[in-house]
């Protein structure tokens, strides 16, 4: 079961092509400038059943990717583990935000970060900071924030931005 905040179907700011983006309900970081405040409180929300959530997104033949973001959706990590599953026998990509970088997660994220970390094609990583805000970035808010190739990344153990011509804008 998972906590969200809301969904938005046939997006195309949250990653390359139309896209359906889960927000999940709960964050720890707060930042300063956060485009979706009303996440933070982690008692707020409506929860759904995984199994329901995959059935949305295959109800849109145009949807090939996913997009989990929050919120933190590390803070939900069991639940996404186990909808991201469902999304990649289906032939979904997956991909997420995170305030977190990527070696927090895979140095010492718990076992249900580093569980979920494995089954993310994407992670844009790293807190949103205001004094880094940019406009000109494709599906990130902030400068610090990297695009990242996470079976490349868990493959050689340190973060790899991602060079897909779709994630970098390159159409």
């Amino acid at each position: 079961m998972l906590k969200l905040a809301g969904i938005a179907e046939d997006s195309i700011v949250d990653g390359p092509g139309i896209r359906t983006a889960f927000y999940v309900q709960g964050c720890p970081h707060h930042c300063p400038g956060c485009h979706n405040p009303e996440t933070w409180d982690f008692s707020g929300g409506t929860e759904m059943e995984e199994e329901t959530l995959l059935k949305i997104v295959k109800s849109n033949p145009l949807c090939r990717g996913v997009t989990f973001s929050g919120g933190e959706p590390f803070t939900q990590a069991e639940g996404l583990a186990k909808l991201a599953v469902l999304l990649k026998e289906n032939g979904y990509e997956v991909a997420s935000y995170t305030g977190f970088t990527f070696e927090q997660l895979y140095e010492n994220g718990t076992e249900a970060q580093r569980r979920l970390l494995s089954l993310i094609d994407v992670l844009v990583d790293g807190p949103f900071l205001m004094a880094e805000k940019s406009l000109e970035l494709n599906f990130r808010g902030s400068r610090n924030q990297r695009v990242l190739n996470v079976p490349e990344s868990l493959k050689a153990g340190k973060a790899v931005e991602e060079t897909s011509a779709r994630w970098l804008g390159i159409y």
